[in-house]
C-alpha cells in the first residue's frame, strides 16, 4: 500500500490533462494524481466515413495535435473524446432543447453503446485508446426528457445526457461495462496506461 502511494505521489511525469470538463477532471483527481488543466481548442470535426470508436479516436488525437505548447520530457498531456453510438448513428452534444429532445427520444428503451478514446501525448512518444460501455435505457416519459432537458441543460454532453445526472438515476436499467467510460474518463485503462507509459 505504502509502496503504491509513493508511486502515485511521486509519478515520474506532470500530467495536464487537456479538457475544461469538471467530470474529467473530477474523475482524474479521484486517481490520486497531480495534475494541470490547459484545455485544448481543437474543432470537433471529424470525416464523414468514420464509425463507432473511430470517431472518439479521430478526435481525441485532434485535441492532443492542438495542444499549443512543446511538451517536456516529462510531461504527459492527456485528451479525450467521448460519443454516443446508437442503431449506427452518432449522438453528438445538442445544441439546443428540440435536439436534445430529440435525441433521448431515439435513445429511449434501447441499447446504446458509449466510446470514451484517450490519447497519452508524450515529448517522443504517444498512445490512444479506447473503452466501450453498453448502456441500457427504460423507455422514458416526454415529460421525463422535458423536465430533464429544463433542469440540468445537458447540452456539454454526448447524447443530451449525464449517466451521473437525474435522467441516470431514474432512466437507466444497467450498464454493460465501466460507469466511469459513460461519465467521459475510462479510469481503469488511463491508471494501466499511465502506469506502462
Amino acid at each position: 500500500m505504502e509502496k503504491l502511494e509513493t508511486l502515485i505521489n511521486n509519478f515520474p511525469f506532470q500530467l495536464i490533462l487537456g479538457s475544461a470538463s469538471p467530470r474529467r477532471q473530477e474523475l482524474l483527481k479521484s486517481l490520486g494524481f497531480e495534475f494541470l488543466i490547459r484545455p485544448t481548442h481543437a474543432d470537433e470535426t471529424f470525416p464523414s466515413d468514420l464509425k463507432a470508436q473511430e470517431i472518439p479516436i479521430y478526435l481525441a488525437e485532434k485535441k492532443a495535435d492542438a495542444y499549443e505548447q512543446e511538451l517536456k520530457e516529462d510531461e504527459i498531456l492527456i485528451t479525450s473524446d467521448t460519443i454516443v453510438w446508437c442503431e449506427g448513428k452518432v449522438f453528438n452534444k445538442p445544441a439546443t432543447f428540440v435536439e436534445g429532445k430529440k435525441m433521448l427520444e431515439s435513445l429511449s428503451g434501447k441499447m446504446h453503446e458509449v466510446f470514451t478514446a484517450v490519447c497519452l501525448k508524450g515529448a517522443n512518444k504517444q498512445t490512444t485508446f479506447f473503452d466501450v460501455s453498453k448502456v441500457y435505457f427504460k423507455k422514458l416519459k416526454t415529460e421525463e426528457i422535458e423536465y430533464y432537458l429544463t433542469n440540468f441543460s445537458p447540452y456539454d454532453k454526448a447524447g443530451g445526457y449525464g449517466v451521473q445526472d437525474w435522467i441516470g438515476y431514474i432512466g437507466i436499467d444497467k450498464i454493460d461495462g465501466s460507469f466511469y467510460n459513460v461519465m467521459g474518463l475510462p479510469v481503469k485503462d488511463l491508471y494501466e496506461e499511465l502506469m506502462k507509459f
